[in-house]
């Protein structure tokens, strides 16, 4: 979502975050218009169509001519089931906002070149027709780049694949085009939804936090303000959202309105902060388009919370100015399957970080839609300003299926596991082919090479420019790891291990703010070193993809024989030292309800029950433990569960026992010695 102190959100200032540093929160809400871009306070009334205008003598908005400012709350639909949707809603409206703050995700309708999704949990009208019909005014935010700590920050990865060199939210030719092709897909679909057209789409955002990108590039935003009126055809009000510091001129655009973002650690500075603002648009309502109640979480770091008596007395400051606001997340939920982000420190003090397959985010709800302390005490301050609707809620019963053994049915590199999962013929080329120039999302790429005769034992393999983690077999066998995010790119080799060189590598989320082409893979050299100090480049390599996409994983399971299992001596291994894991399971259930797969104990993998992609799980790299499985994905009797482990399953000793996992009530989110508090 956003850049800049917004952008402190997504570049996520690790260092801070890290040290247990308050981090830099900044929010900006986004505001409606139906008449005129300028922002007129000229308003013609008409009986049958609702307007939305700004009055800039008396800075606030108008809504049918009166007095208007809306609190609003971001869910985003791509990160709960469709089935959950209104339920979600539904609780929102109850703490008394009355509008929805959402983005729209390009890389999700259009997950390659020339084919559109809007189906499931990708039928973007239901969902905004849904927020209709429980009394909400809309707030969209089409991008294209929307950072929210998406892969890519929501554009798609065959962008990469078509044009290596892509300078994307620029005035490139070739990404206006494409820009072009996806708005005249998206955007009629949305016509009927806008304010001016009977609608409650009030306001439609252009671009994303532009100012905290490099390019600065008025040209480009311009184009995208003229491409994006062409359907809103001034039925709603185009607004901007920056981080208030002295680079938002780079994001403002004429003739559209301008918001500002930030949070409780900036609260102290809210009247430099409206300063900011107004020294890019000197009249208007003011708005804060993203106010942050919690923050984003890390792999590998302390989870982000926020203290909720202070993100209240925040929420109350802002509201004193008479300003709009957007607490950005109201409701975070999950990023299941591959679509979590990544970040990358400017300053290089932390380098890449892979963002948590939880988007609970501290947020004013949690991940399965729950009600807070958080929640109690934002609905107070709201109530102070708007009038509070009488919804009952019925919130969905967090039960415990108890522990699920798991048989180890395939190895993926085996040739049984390359014939099931697999995508495609290898393919060989003199330098390892890329995730884009294999046309593959996520998941998993294997590198083979035949390995000369070492000159020295050990020796130095070196792999440059690692996008993110590879597991270094020789023959099959387990020899090391290298990681991008611990940045460690060598290892040695002994002589006598084999004959080929094998490194899979795991694309662990594209970064999604400031690097907007954050392609996947091997693009350095891959060296061994020579006695004289040089360094033998290796070539001629095969490529191997997994894509592991969640109807691959379900076909396979579902051809795969009754009591199919690995031979025992590999079944008893608690270090998969010949490479990754299926493992399969059934749980019975009786009554469904929410729960929380617990992985604990195992190393890190992905995890799929009934052919839906939970996400990715690492609970030793922390500090998310559990994963949450929403009750619209159970039913009632048997139910699949399959585990991709990559590094070692939970087994303890060598007896008969299966390794397993747990369904759990709770939901562990701050490491397994404490439960999610909040």
């Amino acid at each position: 979502m956003s850049g800049g102190s917004g952008g402190f959100r997504c570049n996520r200032k690790l260092t801070l975050a890290m040290s247990g540093g308050f981090i830099i929160l900044v929010i900006a809400l986004t505001v409606g218009l139906c008449v005129g871009l300028s922002g007129s306070n000229d308003v013609t009334e008409n009986e049958e169509t609702t307007s939305f205008s700004i009055d800039h003598q008396a800075n606030t908005f108008l809504l049918n001519g009166k007095p208007f400012r809306y609190v609003a709350g971001s869910f985003h639909y791509f990160r709960a089931l469709p089935e959950a949707w209104r339920n979600r809603l539904r609780t929102m409206r109850a703490a008394g906002l009355n509008a929805l703050d959402t983005y729209v995700e390009w890389s999700l309708h259009n997950p390659h070149d020339g084919e559109y999704n809007w189906e499931g949990i990708a039928d973007l009208v239901k969902f905004l027709e849904i927020a209709q019909e429980e009394d909400f005014y809309i707030v969209l935010r089409p991008g294209p780049y929307i950072c929210a700590e998406r892969d890519n920050g929501g554009l798609p990865h065959w962008l990469f694949t078509k044009y290596p060199d892509i300078k994307v939210r620029t005035n490139d030719p070739r990404y206006i085009a494409e820009v072009s092709k996806w708005y005249a897909e998206l955007m009629p679909r949305l016509k009927h939804l806008l304010i001016g057209n009977g609608g409650k789409i009030i306001m439609v955002q252009v671009e994303n936090e532009y100012a905290a990108y490099y390019a600065c590039d008025h040209d480009y935003l311009n184009w995208l303000r003229d491409e994006t009126d062409k359907y809103v055809e001034n039925k709603a009000l185009l607004f901007t959202v920056d981080i208030p510091n002295e680079r938002m001129h780079c994001g403002k655009i004429d003739n559209v309105f301008a918001t500002t973002d930030f949070g409780i650690d900036r609260i102290h500075e809210i009247d430099q902060i409206w300063k900011y603002l107004r020294s890019v648009q000197p009249t208007g309502p003011l708005v804060n388009s993203e106010f942050y109640p919690g923050w984003l979480t890390h792999w590998q770091e302390m989870n982000q919370r926020r203290d909720p008596q202070e993100v209240a007395s925040a929420l109350k400051t802002i509201l004193s100015y008479n300003a709009s606001v957007n607490l950005y997340m109201f409701f975070g939920g999950t990023n299941f399957g591959f679509t979590a982000g990544a970040n990358y420190d400017l300053d290089g003090s932390i380098g890449y970080t892979a963002d948590i397959t939880s988007y609970d985010y501290d947020a004013v709800m949690d991940e399965a839609g729950g009600v807070t302390k958080k929640y109690e005490l934002v609905k107070q301050v709201i109530g102070e300003v708007l009038e509070l609707p009488n919804i009952v809620l019925n919130p969905a019963k967090r039960l415990a299926y108890g522990k699920v053994e798991l048989t180890p049915t395939t190895e993926l590199l085996s040739a049984e596991g390359r014939a099931a999962l697999a995508k495609g013929a290898p393919v060989k080329s003199t330098k390892p082919k890329s995730f884009e120039e294999m046309d593959q999302y996520s998941g998993l790429l294997l590198y083979e090479t035949p390995l000369p005769s070492l000159d020295l034992d050990p020796t130095l393999l070196q792999v440059e420019d690692l996008r993110d983690r590879a597991h270094v077999f020789v023959d099959q066998q387990l020899v090391g790891t290298l990681s991008r995010e611990a940045r460690i790119y060598a290892l040695p080799l002994s002589k006598g291990w084999g004959s080929t060189l094998q490194l899979l590598v795991e694309n662990q989320g594209r970064i999604n703010y400031d690097r907007a082409n954050d392609t996947k893979g091997i693009f350095g050299k891959v060296t061994l070193q020579l006695h004289n100090g040089g360094a033998l480049p290796l070539e001629d390599w095969t490529t191997t993809a997994y894509p592991l996409e969640a109807i691959t994983i379900e076909n396979w399971r579902q051809k795969l024989p009754e009591n199919a299992a690995l031979d025992s001596s590999i079944a008893k291994q608690r270090l998969l030292r010949s490479g990754p894991i299926l493992y399969t399971g059934s749980f019975q259930v009786s009554e469904v309800g929410d729960t929380y797969l617990n992985p604990a104990g195992w190393g890190k993998g992905v995890a799929y029950v009934n052919g839906f992609n939970l996400g990715r799980y690492w609970p030793l790299g922390g500090p998310q433990i559990t994963l949450y499985v929403p009750n619209e994905l159970l039913k009632v009797g048997s139910n699949s569960l399959v585990l991709i482990e990559y590094q070692r399953c939970n087994k303890t000793t060598n007896g008969p026992e299966l390794p397993a996992v747990q369904f759990d009530a709770v939901a562990q989110l701050d490491g397994e010695s404490s439960e999610a508090q909040k």
